[in-house]
């Protein structure tokens, strides 16, 4: 990932298309039965990363940091160094599960809602008829717990979806993948709640003027918080540019 990436406060985001980020995980990591670490980084986790050092370590161990958020494009055009296209976690999500059912891979699901899971799994299995799940856990427990991790090892899933909000997820993925032979990990987020219906995503139009942020602040009013953040970031980055 180093030498195809641009540095934003010290976060190396990977400068390809999606498609050949999909290309590279089947290619390098799941035929070849290899550990992957993918984070999906907005403005949020580079925020967040600059007030908390063990989670920067945490990313400094990922295989693949994608620019999920409109806000790290933008940041990398300040910086004269322009990210070829934005990559949200939901579609790279998306296109992991297709080329799972295509090759008839193994996924692991971990996180979101009992409730919230179980519908993600029925759609899952309607929509990727063709790809093995080898198991699945909500998000309501103890980060020791090593219950889930040895499910894992046994299960041996080719693509492990963590859905537990970051930090929490990038950390979790960080201290099991350890514990496990192979497995590409990425942590998700929300996406698990889009995949289940629980959460519309914005519709095309939106997504193509880059505006899906200000819908999900319309569904969702108590994110203000987290999206007030974004100022702060380009502020950061025209600062560091300086």
């Amino acid at each position: 990932m180093k030498n195809d990436s641009v540095q934003i406060l010290n976060i190396p985001f990977v400068n390809k298309t999606k498609s050949d980020i999909v290309n590279d995980l089947y290619n390098q990591y799941l035929k070849e039965g290899r550990k992957a670490f993918i984070v999906t980084a907005n403005p949020e986790i580079v925020m967040h990363a600059r007030t908390d050092a063990d989670y920067l370590y945490t990313l400094s161990k990922a295989d693949y940091i994608i620019p999920d958020g409109i806000g790290v494009v933008i940041a990398s055009r300040i910086k004269n160094q322009p990210l070829i296209e934005r990559v949200p976690g939901f579609e790279l999500m998306e296109e992991l599960l297709s080329l799972s059912n295509e090759q008839s891979l193994r996924v692991y699901i971990v996180g979101a809602k009992p409730e919230v899971l179980d519908k993600a799994v029925v759609n899952v299995k309607r929509k990727y008829p063709n790809l093995q799940l080898a198991g699945h856990h909500h998000g309501y427990f103890e980060d020791g717990n090593e219950e889930i991790i040895q499910e894992i090892k046994q299960s041996e899933p080719d693509l492990i979806l963590v859905a537990l909000g970051f930090p929490r997820q990038e950390k979790w993925i960080k201290e099991n993948m350890v514990h496990v032979q192979k497995g590409v990990f990425i942590g998700v987020g929300g996406s698990i709640d889009v995949l289940a219906g629980h959460v519309k995503r914005a519709p095309v139009m939106w997504q193509r003027v880059h505006l899906e942020w200000f819908y999900r602040l319309l569904q969702q009013p108590s994110r203000w918080r987290r999206m007030a953040v974004l100022p702060q970031f380009i502020f950061h980055v025209i600062k560091s540019k300086r």
